[in-house]
């Protein structure tokens, strides 16, 4: 398997089907009558998005998802409900990120020279190499490792991943974060078998990076998950933003970073090898499958249980016990079962996971037909 052509597809089947639990960021529409801007093609929008200039910006991201994620007794909501976060960045590499949540905060800073990231609740800072946030790949063991990307670069994920399977048009202008945007629409062709109607990119009319994703189902107009700013300053920002001092009293972990040893390797290989990521179909169509490593939903549950109790949002905090994951699972969706073994789906407005009983799982924004099919591909 291709590992590049995973990490690609990983990245934008996240974005596309929000079921996978990497959350989306979302933003409301803008205020103000449309503005009136020179006509600009499809394509020529699709090629500056994908090939603008970094530039500095500072600007508030308002999370507010709706993928119709049941609400479970105890378990802190991870896909729908309203956060927000703040990001800077200098345009040439440094960058600050805060993501507030519940009574505790995480904080990424990369100064340029340093990579920093730190966990209020935990009291913790990692010490990386530069440009390790914005080169992170994801990681099929479900831990969030990275800053979460911002708007801009999510957005030409999706538009890169899709645009030659899409209908692309120019649908007027609008307004995002006070700044004149054209709205870029991406409509799967009629041969793309997928639950979404669309996905709506904002461009900024001057600096034609994306400010607003919104991502459409069948069915309804109302958005099922938005992406982009609330507040947007664009230029230069101010210089100790991209400053970090490790607080008093915070443990500091400084990861080794040297070429990886031989038993690394052969280890990480045997990780690569026994989730055997694959990519099923192409376009909207796309599934991306694995087999998850035994007792790796086990851990990720402990953790974001953790996680829960220290935030406040776990509702029988402070009992204690093992995490039911099965019994999670089973609330979550429904029970089904084929030729190709016995599962869990668990569907959103965006998409759906099938996570085999032996720990396959398969995950698109398609129809439950196309998951079942794949994952019967699943060696």
């Amino acid at each position: 398997m291709d590992r590049r052509r995973v990490t690609v597809v990983a990245a934008a089947v996240g974005v596309v089907a929000g079921a996978t639990g990497l959350g989306l960021l979302a933003m409301p529409a803008g205020a103000g009558p449309a503005p009136v801007l020179p006509d600009v093609s499809a394509e020529a929008l699709v090629e500056s998005v994908l090939n603008a200039e970094p530039a500095a910006f500072g600007g508030t991201v308002e999370v507010a998802n709706d993928l119709g994620v049941p609400a479970l007794a105890g378990v802190p909501q991870l896909s729908d409900g309203d956060s927000t976060l703040r990001i800077w960045t200098d345009g040439a590499g440094k960058v600050r990120v805060q993501l507030p949540g519940g009574a505790s905060e995480r904080t990424f800073v990369d100064d340029g020279t340093t990579a920093w990231a730190w966990d209020s609740a935990e009291q913790t800072v990692t010490k990386l190499p530069h440009g390790s946030f914005e080169h992170a790949k994801p990681d099929l063991s479900g831990e969030a490792k990275a800053a979460p990307t911002d708007p801009v670069a999510l957005s030409r994920q999706v538009v890169a991943a899709i645009q030659q399977y899409s209908d692309v048009t120019v649908d007027g202008t609008a307004r995002v974060a006070n700044r004149p945007v054209y709205e870029l629409v991406l409509t799967p062709k009629p041969t793309e078998k997928t639950v979404l109607r669309e996905v709506r990119v904002a461009v900024d009319s001057e600096l034609r990076v994306p400010l607003r994703v919104a991502v459409l189902t069948n069915g309804t107009d109302a958005p099922a998950v938005q992406v982009g700013f609330s507040e947007l300053t664009v230029g230069p920002q101010d210089s100790s933003l991209f400053a970090f001092t490790p607080p008093a009293g915070a443990k500091v972990t400084e990861p080794e970073v040297g070429a990886p040893s031989e038993e690394d390797k052969a280890a990480a290989e045997r990780a690569f090898t026994e989730a055997n990521p694959q990519v099923i179909g192409e376009g909207w169509d796309v599934v991306l499958a694995a087999r998850v490593p035994r007792g790796a939903l086990t851990g990720l549950a402990q953790e974001q249980r953790q996680r829960g109790e220290r935030d406040g949002r776990w509702q029988d905090r402070g009992q204690g016990g093992d995490v039911d994951v099965q019994g999670l699972l089973k609330q979550l969706g429904k029970q089904v079962s084929g030729a190709w073994g016995s599962g869990t789906l668990i569907t959103t407005r965006v998409g759906g996971v099938l996570i085999a009983d032996d720990g396959r799982v398969a995950a698109g924004a398609v129809p439950e037909q196309v998951l079942v099919d794949a994952i019967g591909q699943v060696k």
